[in-house]
């Protein structure tokens, strides 16, 4: 089912900020999708994705040629994908707003100096939450 990215329900939220890891898919060259399993981090406000990973991973590589990605969580029966334009900051800050983001939802990620945010704008969401928790 197709959700409003800006309102998405309440059931939602366990699936966003419990700790569930997913698959990220990003796209190779040639158009055929890789799939890895991540953590990941929701903003609702600017409504981004972020995943941390090194700048030389598959998935950063692919995300840097700005095409499309999703994150997929799933919960039993419940179930979310994120969809949106893709695309990696390498900034201090953002990392390591992405690392503290990250922290909070996991664990205090290890210590990696090649770390790169990979982020998903929003722009589809998929679905079957509960309307409420």
């Amino acid at each position: 089912m197709s959700l409003d990215p800006t309102q998405l329900p309440a059931g939602a939220q366990p699936l966003l900020t419990e700790r569930h890891l997913a698959t990220l898919t990003t796209l190779r060259p040639d158009g055929s999708p890789h799939v890895t399993p991540v953590g990941f981090t929701w903003d609702e406000e600017a409504r981004l994705v972020r995943v941390i990973c090194s700048g030389s991973s598959v998935k950063a590589r692919n995300a840097a040629r700005g095409g499309r990605a999703a994150v997929s969580v799933i919960n039993g029966r419940w179930w979310l994908t994120l969809e949106g334009k893709a695309g990696v900051l390498e900034g201090a800050e953002e990392v390591r707003d992405a690392e503290e983001r990250y922290a909070q939802r996991y664990q205090t990620p290890r210590v990696n100096p090649s770390r790169v945010v990979l982020v998903i704008e929003v722009d589809r969401v998929l679905g079957n939450v509960p309307d409420d928790l």
